[in-house]
């Protein structure tokens, strides 16, 4: 690989890579924080490269090192803040022509509300202190 920054696609994301005397990531890293860009998880990324889960977890590791990051959201964000990775479908999540994507959604009723006469029933077994 010459010294020129290089630019692959992985999981719907731009990455820039290069060697490390360039301060952009290895291929290895770069596909890791796409994929974890892309919302996958470790498992997902080792099953799509190839390799087992282990090795993907060194490269996290490294990359997050590298970034100075503590966990996975933190490391997207530097690295996009440096220029590493971008989303290649920006563009088409800003242009929903349909208006969809602003539609607000109105909220499902998850509890069940509970009846009156549950109460009054339990009141009615004869406590000496109701």
């Amino acid at each position: 690989m010459d010294n020129a920054p290089t630019t692959i696609e992985f999981a719907g994301w731009r990455c820039r890579i290069g060697t490390r005397g360039m301060g952009l990531p290895t291929r290895r890293e770069a596909e890791l924080l796409a994929g974890l860009a892309a919302g996958m998880t470790q498992k997902e990324i080792a099953k799509l490269r190839g390799v087992s889960p282990a090795s993907i977890k060194s490269t996290a590791e490294a990359a997050y090192y590298r970034l100075r990051a503590n966990r996975a959201t933190d490391a997207v964000a530097r690295a996009m803040r440096r220029g590493w990775i971008a989303p290649l479908a920006l563009a088409l999540m800003l242009a929903d022509l349909s208006g969809e994507g602003l539609r607000i959604r109105q909220p499902t009723r998850t509890r069940t509300q509970v009846s009156a006469s549950r109460v009054i029933s339990r009141r009615d077994l004869g406590s000496i202190y109701a």
